[in-house]
């Protein structure tokens, strides 16, 4: 609990807030671009994760996004039926599902390379900066899933 004598800082000097609201900035940047590939950001997400890693459990992406499979799910559903992806039971564990995309899901990777890009322009900051400040919060991150119990950081 915290201590009613001492009130929180305002948000703005708040880091939880401030990656919390670049977030948000940096998905409103995407949007136009995602809009034109008919992709939400977490949609996006998921074609990432299959992008550098075909045919994953839903167990596994899930683990990837610090997702719920029960979250994912819904997700999954909406990006099959729209032809990038397909979900089948394992052969090996019928109770896992395997997730592969689709050549149409595979031929949409070529098409979204533009989004680096408009991070790039909007931030205003140079390819060198965003990953060094890219290698900073992942390890702030890293740092803070090693102290929670009962988490893992996401690959």
């Amino acid at each position: 609990m915290t201590d009613k004598a001492n009130p929180p800082p305002p948000l703005t000097a708040q880091l939880c807030y401030s990656i919390y609201s670049a977030g948000i900035a940096i998905q409103r940047a995407y949007k136009p671009f995602l809009d034109e590939l008919g992709l939400t950001y977490p949609q996006y997400l998921v074609l990432n994760i299959l992008w550098a890693q075909d045919e994953q459990t839903v167990g596994s992406i899930a683990n990837s996004l610090a997702l719920e499979s029960s979250t994912l799910t819904p997700l999954l559903k909406r990006l099959e039926v729209a032809g990038l992806l397909h979900r089948t039971r394992s052969k090996e564990n019928e109770r896992q599902v395997v997730v592969a995309l689709t050549d149409e899901g595979r031929a949409l990777q070529r098409k979204a390379g533009c989004l680096s890009d408009a991070l790039l322009s909007a931030s205003a900051h140079s390819p060198h900066d965003l990953a060094l400040l890219n290698r900073d919060i992942r390890n702030l991150r890293d740092a803070i899933y090693a102290n929670i119990e009962g988490w893992s950081a996401p690959v």
